[in-house]
């Protein structure tokens, strides 16, 4: 039986993560600092689940304490490996708080690598972001493309420099490491600041979606099962191939432009939108879009829900939500406080 460290266990990503490694037969210990960026009570929810599993245990600490603390928080057990989900999320609030991401993002990373290396835990699989590639001129973006001086918000340059560290520890000691590149996640349990669940929420509230430029943008939009699909077959890829270090992406290779993308979460809610068009954001890039190449030929990657399917689960999820639940209350503060 293998045993996972999950960084940002409650979180989005992190809590489906965990019930598919559960369900597989993993024992999973997760991790998680309850980041005052939403509501805790959203990850309480997600972590529910999880806590009545016999093969779960949870451990509540911040990475930014530094490894005693992590050595003195974690059960000792001898770990397989370690999936690193946990970060400070959102390029538009990190142009507001720099410090505080590289703080999370940056220092949290070292002291987790510095912890394994402690333990001889010698199996990472790290979550890093499409935001690396800024606006890279060529498209779909390959991992091996260039990306000195692409970085255009504070949030996508913490993970390109996450990224540079886990090679830093590959390197010294020998660690096996997977780089996964995140494209635009979304489906149930959603953060409630991303465009989908907003623009779900502003719908069924009657109120206009906001627009930032000409609705030209486009995002690879990637439903969590097939990122969680991802990461499971990157970890094992990465358990039977040790001493490996490499670079992934995993994103959905279909781009979707920001006007079609409202249509759709409109046509998924039963809603038809309202547009009121505002300036660009700072630190929003044109467009995202992953070459799914070199995933596919090492891991066997192969996103397959479409944009319809999996907006129509969001929906289902969100509707499962009583109103005046303390969840629907908190997803609808974060929608009017955005």
């Amino acid at each position: 039986m293998r045993t996972i460290l999950v960084t940002g266990c409650a979180g989005f990503i992190g809590s489906h993560l965990c019930e598919y490694l559960l369900t597989d037969g993993c024992r999973v210990v997760g991790l998680d600092n309850f980041d005052p960026f939403y509501d805790r009570q959203l990850k309480e929810e997600n972590l529910r689940p999880l806590r009545q599993h016999a093969r779960f245990a949870f451990c509540e600490v911040d990475l930014r304490q530094g490894p005693d603390a992590l050595t003195a928080a974690l059960p000792a057990l001898p770990y397989d490996a370690v999936i690193h989900l946990a970060a400070k999320a959102g390029v538009g609030p990190s142009l507001r708080e720099p410090a505080a991401y590289l703080e999370n993002n940056l220092l949290g990373t070292t002291h987790l690598l510095e912890w394994m290396r402690r333990h001889t835990i010698q199996t990472l699989l790290f979550a890093s972001s499409s935001s690396v590639y800024g606006n890279t001129p060529a498209t779909p973006f390959r991992e091996d493309e260039p990306l000195l001086a692409r970085c255009i918000s504070p949030y996508a340059a913490s993970k390109l420099a996450g990224e540079e560290l886990t090679f830093t520890y590959h390197h010294l000691y020998q660690m096996s490491v997977l780089n996964a590149r995140f494209f635009t996640v979304y489906g149930p349990r959603q953060r409630p600041d991303l465009a989908i669940h907003k623009f779900a929420q502003l719908l069924r509230a009657g109120q206009p979606i906001p627009v930032y430029g000409d609705g030209s943008t486009s995002r690879d939009y990637t439903f969590v099962a097939d990122t969680v699909d991802g990461i499971v077959r990157g970890l094992n890829y990465l358990l039977h191939h040790p001493g490996t270090y490499e670079t992934v992406n995993l994103g959905n290779s279909q781009p979707v432009a920001l006007l079609d993308l409202v249509a759709a979460v409109g046509a998924a809610v039963g809603v038809v939108p309202q547009l009121e068009f505002l300036p660009d954001q700072p630190g929003d890039v044109d467009i995202t879009y992953a070459d799914n190449t070199k995933a596919k030929r090492l891991l066997g990657y192969e996103p397959r829900t479409p944009l319809a399917e999996g907006l129509r689960q969001f929906v289902a999820w969100l509707d499962e939500k009583p109103r005046n639940s303390p969840q629907a209350a908190s997803l609808q503060e974060a929608t009017v406080s955005e």
